[in-house]
């Protein structure tokens, strides 16, 4: 435990560690994925040959995935570069099966969902690409552990029940702007959280890494 007196800064209390309690955190909640997670995601779960990734950031989650030969339609709200920017999630909705982005037609089908979201807004994400989804395809997320708590997220599990969760057993990374040189921390623990559109039952907790 440790207690920061410090007058410039707000009182805080940390058990164990943060990577993000010292600076202050990236202004949009972009913390970009460590490929080897993406990598070990693929080995231990099946994964559509269609993707979408609408918090693409640097594109870490979205290049191993194309690098195992699936589709992937990679947007965000900012614009860093890679895939669409300036394209919010929230404006992405299902009709009759189809993706489409306002009027737009994205996807004519079945597709999974893949991606770590800005931690903030993960609740209202979560359940707005789970509306998005077809039966039986899955959202999967990069999140911290933590993610399990609240009331608040224990009625978003009753609600869209977990189907797996991947718990990393060893420490991963995720860099501050996408920054793996200079912002590298295992100080947080993460898991991979599998939605199953229309499971309903108790989800099964598993170790990797």
């Amino acid at each position: 435990m440790k207690l920061n007196n410090n007058k410039n800064n707000s009182v805080f209390i940390t058990i164990g560690a943060s990577n993000h309690a010292k600076e202050e955190r990236e202004i949009h909640d972009y913390y970009a994925t460590e490929p080897q997670a993406v990598q070990m995601l693929m080995e231990i779960e099946d994964i559509k040959p269609i993707v979408l990734e609408p918090c693409v950031g640097g594109g870490h989650i979205a290049e191993e995935l194309k690098a195992k030969g699936h589709k992937v339609i990679s947007s965000d709200l900012i614009d860093r570069g890679y895939g669409i920017g300036n394209r919010d999630i929230f404006n992405y909705h299902n009709k009759n099966g189809k993706l489409y982005y306002k009027d737009e037609l994205i996807i004519d089908g079945d597709f999974d969902i893949v991606t770590n979201p800005p931690y903030k807004q993960a609740n209202a994400m979560t359940e707005h690409m789970l509306n998005l989804l077809n039966d039986n395809c899955k959202l999967i997320q990069f999140l911290k552990l933590t993610f399990l708590e609240s009331k608040a997220r224990k009625e978003l599990y009753k609600k869209y029940p977990l189907k797996t969760l991947h718990v990393s057993s060893s420490r991963l990374i995720t860099c501050k702007n996408g920054d793996f040189d200079k912002y590298q921390s295992r100080a947080i623990a993460y898991a991979w959280y599998v939605w199953q559109k229309g499971y309903k039952g108790e989800p099964t907790i598993k170790w990797f890494n």
